[in-house]
């Protein structure tokens, strides 16, 4: 059976670390377009993708080939009308978080999508973390009876504005903010893990003095009753752990990053890496009850199964590895996050 034709638009640090070398990595899957203006980024591009044809404009994409699966890695701001042209076109399309910067942006595309028959799927790649997936087998198993708390962060020590990173820079309603970046990230992960939100509450903040927020902390209320504390920020000199997470039988701590955004930042890729999104063993996480710990053997990182996941279901019809109603979801929890730090209060749902 042959590859199936996969067309990236855009090629910066999503496109170009993250989608391209995971696609590159899936059997049944090949790069076949790139779509990119930048100069820079078209010569990378053709170097490293020696056999995709490289145009500047998703309208020459549709004149240079037809893909069969169109990844969209642009700013924020493009991802609604570029998916939407897309879904006119009748392929099938990835988008990269947020699936839009609202709620109702981001139901208009599932519709568009449904009513066209049209596959949408949003690249929640961190579902598929070291972390989330040991966490969830140690649930599985109850070795934290009941989860009570369940403590998630992507912290980072940024404490001067980037001027050639938009999203540093731009105010939440253009695509700019931790909230609509890391924040995303977060609050799927704990919706993924433990079901719907009903009670929000957030403090948010811009600290570097530009419009974009730097610094967020929202807490969710699931209606399992588990309760979610989500910390996104670019200005946290001292970094807590990954995560924590606080059972009637038992904690887990995790305290650093999954492994598998580094490898790919500098080059790697999973089909030539052993042991793919295993972390070191000084960085396994542990599971603790009051004086006895001891480390919990990792699940492997695996970014790549997002990809096998949809390479399957475009083949035999399945559902997508991420129903695009979750991104809805997750975006009206952002926009009540909003509000409650707003308006100083807890927002139902």
């Amino acid at each position: 059976m042959r590859d199936m034709r996969v067309a990236i638009v855009g090629y910066g640090l999503a496109g170009r670390f993250f989608h391209a070398p995971l696609i590159a990595a899936t059997d049944g899957l090949e790069v076949s377009s790139i779509v990119t203006s930048n100069a820079a980024r078209s010569g990378e591009a053709s170097v490293e993708h020696p056999g995709a044809q490289v145009v500047a404009s998703v309208e020459d994409l549709w004149a240079a080939a037809s893909p069969e699966l169109v990844v969209v890695a642009t700013a924020n701001t493009s991802h609604l009308p570029i998916a939407s042209a897309v879904i006119e076109h009748g392929a099938p399309v990835v988008v990269e978080k947020p699936a839009a910067l609202t709620a109702a942006e981001a139901k208009a595309l599932v519709d568009q999508a449904d009513q066209a028959e049209v596959m949408l799927t949003v690249f929640q790649n961190r579902r598929w973390d070291t972390d989330q997936l040991t966490l969830r087998r140690l649930v599985e198993e109850d070795a934290l009876g009941e989860v009570v708390r369940y403590e998630s962060r992507f912290e980072r020590w940024r404490p001067r504005l980037d001027p050639t990173k938009p999203r540093e820079n731009l105010p939440p309603e253009e695509g700019g903010g931790v909230l609509l970046d890391l924040g995303v990230h977060l609050v799927d992960q704990a919706m993924a893990l433990f079901g719907s939100a009903t009670e929000v509450y957030a403090e948010i903040d811009a600290r570097r003095g530009a419009p974009a927020e730097d610094d967020v902390f929202v807490a969710l209320r699931h209606a399992s009753g588990t309760i979610s504390h989500l910390h996104a920020s670019a200005v946290t000199p001292s970094i807590g752990p990954r995560l924590r997470v606080q059972g009637t039988a038992g904690g887990f701590l995790v305290p650093n990053l999954d492994p598998q955004e580094a490898a790919l930042r500098a080059g790697a890729r999973p089909d030539t890496v052993e042991e793919w999104g295993k972390p070191g063993e000084w960085e396994y996480g542990r599971l603790i009850a009051g004086e006895r710990s001891v480390p919990v053997p990792p699940e492997p990182g695996n970014w790549p199964r997002f990809y096998a996941l949809l390479r399957d279901a475009l083949r035999d019809g399945g559902p997508p590895p991420v129903d695009p109603r979750d991104a809805v979801e997750t975006l009206r929890v952002l926009e009540a996050a909003r509000r409650a730090a707003r308006e100083r209060r807890i927002v139902a749902l």
